[in-house]
């Protein structure tokens, strides 16, 4: 479907930032605002696909041509 563009330092930053946000969700962390770390479900899913929606609209690739 989508062009893999996400190279392995930016996957790796995305998987582990959205990790980070979804155990503060289940942690409790937030109080009230707690439903905000549900964000973390986007960084995740792009580094796991390696593809970016953000980054075809732009033109942007961290990974090498194949």
């Amino acid at each position: 479907m989508f062009e893999k563009n996400v190279g392995t330092v930016d996957r790796t930053v995305r998987i582990v930032v959205g990790l980070a946000l979804l155990v503060a969700f289940f942690a409790g962390v937030g109080g009230s605002w707690n439903w905000l770390f549900l964000i973390g479900i986007v960084p995740l899913v792009t580094g796991l696909t390696k593809t970016c929606p953000a980054y075809s609209l732009f033109g942007i690739r961290t990974c090498p041509k194949p």
